[in-house]
């Protein structure tokens, strides 16, 4: 059984928002990298806008993302058995709380850095 088409827009809503969001990024800040207004970026999140195949790309590239994750078709996670991940959660608890806070506005800066650039795919 496949899903509606507006079940469909609603999951790959809220994927684009939680993306977002990972990557640190506002509305505003993903409506110039992709040369939207920002109202557009809103209703895009919130499933009133259908995206083009396009779209989901420039999406993609700007929150290094894949496609099939923002369409729900694949989990894209780290395993937490990872030894990179494991290391970095070591790494991090024994930071200050001020520390992780601007280690992870670095990380937000340096996303935004790599879309303005033009995303390019690694």
């Amino acid at each position: 059984m496949t899903d509606s088409p507006d079940t469909q827009r609603s999951a790959i809503a809220e994927r684009l928002r939680e993306a977002r969001k990972a990557a640190g990024l506002s509305q505003g800040q993903v409506a110039k990298l992709l040369q939207m207004h920002r109202p557009t970026i809103s209703e895009i999140e919130a499933g009133n806008r259908r995206v083009s195949a396009e779209e989901l790309v420039k999406f993609a590239e700007t929150y290094d993302v894949t496609v099939s994750w923002l369409l729900g078709e694949t989990a894209e996670q780290l395993e937490m058995d990872d030894p990179r991940l494991q290391l970095a959660a070591r790494e991090l608890s024994k930071l200050k709380p001020e520390d992780l806070d601007r280690l992870l506005r670095l990380l937000a800066s340096m996303r935004s850095s790599d879309a303005e650039e033009g995303g390019e795919s690694k």
